[in-house]
Parts: C-alpha cells; structure tokens; sequence
C-alpha cells in the first residue's frame, strides 16, 4: 500500500521510487563518440537485461568540471543530443544527461532525452 510520504515517478515501463528492482543508470562520464557510446550503451542494457534490471543510459555531451582544464569536455550540446538521439533509438533504452542551462534543457527535452539532471555545483542556480 502506497502511503502519503511514498514518490512514485514512472518513465515507460521503468518505476523510480520505494519498489523493486534498482534501476541501473550507468555510462561513460562524457561522450567520446557514437561508436563508444553505442557499444556501451549495448553491453550495459544486454547486463541489465540478463539481471532484470531496469537500465538508462547516462552520459555527458559537456563536461565542463573536469580535473585538470586540458581534460576532453565532450562532443558539445548538438552533437552529443544527436550521439544520444541515437543509443536512444538503436539500443532502446532511456536516456539520461545533465545540463548546465535553462536553453540546454530545453534542448535536452526537444532532442528526446528522458532524463535532465542538474549536476551539483549547478544546484542551487534559481534559472536552472
């Protein structure tokens, strides 16, 4: 029996909240490329699968606080949402990234991706 406290948030067949299973939400930190992205994306939903677990694809097209300033930022917004785009359709499995702004959001949600995260540094932006 749900109670009152209980939050229950659903994306397809997928439940978040107090039931079971765990959902698995994994990927590489940043989008090197398709290629890499995709053969992820493949191995960790056919790992979930054999466990029966729920899986989303996680990944950054913009790593902008990474530790050393010369360190790969990613691909950038529009080629990593058409990177995401892809392992969204290809693999068919949800897809999960964090955004840094207002426009990048909306982006994000325009592109098709299910999940918007707002890194934590980020947080306590009142725009974001």
């Amino acid at each position: 029996m749900k109670t009152a406290t209980e939050k229950i948030v659903r994306l397809g067949r997928i439940t978040f909240g107090n039931t079971e299973p765990l959902v698995l939400i994994a990927g590489p930190c940043v989008i090197e490329d398709a290629n890499f992205a995709l053969m992820m994306a493949r191995k960790l939903s056919a790992i979930a699968a054999r466990q029966k677990t729920p899986y989303l694809f996680k990944a950054s097209y913009d790593k902008a606080n990474r530790s050393s300033i010369k360190s790969f930022r990613g691909p950038g917004l529009r080629l990593g949402l058409e990177i995401l785009r892809r392992v969204k359709e290809e693999i068919g499995c949800p897809v999960l990234t964090d955004v840094h702004s207002t426009q990048e959001a909306i982006d994000a949600a325009a592109a098709g991706v299910d999940v918007l995260q707002v890194p934590a540094f980020l947080s306590r932006q009142t725009d974001l």
